[in-house]
C-alpha cells in the first residue's frame, strides 16, 4: 500500500493539512481557526473564521480557512465557494498562496463531482507555471477517471520529463494507473527506470520499483540489503514484500524489530496490525493500531482508526467497535464503506 500520491484524494487533503499554518497571521481569531483545523475541530474552525470576519482580519486567509473547513466537513459546494472568494482577493500577478488555493480548489471540485472543472484548475496551474509536475500528474490522473487515456499519457510523460529522477512521481503515476484499470500504461514508466544501466539505483530505489512491478523476489533481495541504511521506508515496504510472498509473521517481525530499535511510526504500527490480522492475532493487531493512533500528527489516522474497529469486531467487542464508529464517521462523514458498516454494528 503506497501512502502518497497514488491516491489523488489524500494527496490533496495531506497537502492541504501540511499547510494549513501556513500564512495563518494576521488575527487572533484567524491563527486560532487554523490551528483547530489541525485539530479536526472544523465546526469550532468555522466558528472562528466568522469571529475574524467580523473583526476584519485577513480576509484572503479567512476564506482558505473556510475552505479547508468546509472540506473537512465534506462540505466541497462551500469549500470550493470559499476558496474562489479567496483567490478573487489575490494580486494581479499570481503569488505562491495563489498556487496553494487552487490546488485546494482542485480537490474541492474533484470531491463535489466537477472533474472537469478539477481539470481546469491544474491546467491553468501548468500554463503558469509549465514545470510543475505535480499539476501535471494530478491533471492525468483527472483524466485517466473520465477515459482519457491518450491525455492523461501526454501530461504524465510532461510530468516525468520535469524531473525524470523523480521516482516517487514514476510510482504515483504507476500507482494511479493501476488504480483506474489502465496498468499497461503506468508500467513503462518504471520499467524503464531499472532497463537503464547508466543509472546507479540505490538499493532501496530498485527495491520499490520491483515491488510495484511485481517482481517480489527481486524487491526482497535490494531490499534487504537496504536495510543496512535503515530508515521507516525501507521496514515498510521490505515487510510489505514478505506479505506479497505470503509470509506474514516474518514481515511482521520486521515491523516489530524497527519499532522496538527506532522512533515510533505510525504507519509501521499500522502495517503491523494488519498482519496480526492476517495470522488471527486480533488482540496484537489491536495494540498495534492503538499504538499507531497514539502517534500524533501522523498521516495514517483514519486507516488506523478504521483498522481498529475491524479488530475490535474479531474479537467481539461490538459495543466499543459501535462507539469507536460513531467517533470515526463524526470525523470522516464521507467514507461509505463506513457507513455501510456501522449499519451492520447497528444490527448487532
Amino acid at each position: 500500500m503506497k501512502y502518497g500520491k497514488a491516491s489523488v484524494l489524500l494527496a490533496a487533503w495531506a497537502a492541504a493539512v501540511l499547510l494549513a499554518g501556513c500564512g495563518a497571521s494576521g488575527g487572533e481569531n484567524l491563527q486560532q481557526g487554523m490551528g483547530q483545523i489541525e485539530q479536526m475541530d472544523y465546526e469550532g474552525a468555522l466558528t472562528s473564521f466568522e469571529a475574524a470576519m467580523v473583526n476584519k482580519e485577513n480576509l484572503r486567509q479567512v476564506y482558505r480557512g473556510q475552505g479547508l473547513a468546509y472540506m473537512g466537513l465534506t462540505d466541497y459546494e462551500n469549500a470550493a465557494a470559499s476558496l474562489e472568494k479567496a483567490l478573487a482577493l489575490g494580486g494581479p500577478v499570481p503569488d505562491q498562496l495563489d498556487f496553494d488555493i487552487n490546488y485546494y480548489l482542485a480537490t474541492a471540485y474533484y470531491k463535489g463531482g466537477q472533474v472537469q472543472k478539477a481539470i481546469g484548475v491544474y491546467s491553468a496551474i501548468t500554463d503558469l507555471r509549465p514545470q510543475e509536475k505535480d499539476a501535471w500528474y494530478l491533471k492525468g490522473t483527472m483524466e485517466l477517471e473520465l477515459g482519457q487515456q491518450e491525455q492523461a499519457k501526454a501530461d504524465f510523460d510532461r510530468a516525468v520529463q520535469t524531473d525524470g529522477d523523480d521516482y516517487d512521481m514514476r510510482i504515483d503515476i504507476f500507482c494511479s494507473c493501476s488504480k483506474y484499470g489502465y496498468g499497461e500504461l503506468g508500467s513503462p514508466y518504471l520499467e524503464e527506470v531499472v532497463a537503464d544501466d547508466s543509472l546507479r539505483l540505490s538499493d532501496y530505489d530498485r527495491g520499490r520499483i520491483q515491488f510495484y512491478l511485481g517482481n517480489y523476489e527481486e524487491a526482497k533481495t535490494c531490499l534487504e540489503s537496504a536495510q543496512g541504511s535503515g530508515g521507516a521506508d525501507v521496514a515498510s515496504l521490505l515487510g510489505q514484500t514478505y506479505e506479497k510472498l505470503g509470509d506474514y509473521n516474518y514481515a511482521a517481525s520486521v515491523y516489530s524489530s524497527y519499532l522496538e530499535t527506532s522512533q515510533a511510526d505510525a504507519q509501521i504500527y499500522n502495517q503491523l496490525g494488519l498482519c496480526r490480522l492476517q495470522t488471527g492475532d486480533y488482540e496484537a493487531a489491536l495494540n498495534a493500531f492503538e499504538a499507531g493512533i497514539a502517534v500524533e500528527g501522523n498521516p495514517v489516522m483514519q486507516s488506523l482508526r478504521f483498522n481498529q474497529i475491524v479488530a475490535y469486531e474479531y474479537l467481539g467487542q461490538f459495543d466499543q467497535a459501535k462507539l469507536a464508529m460513531e467517533q470515526y464517521l463524526a470525523l470522516y462523514p464521507d467514507d461509505e464503506k463506513a457507513q455501510r458498516e456501522y449499519t451492520f454494528l447497528k444490527t448487532r
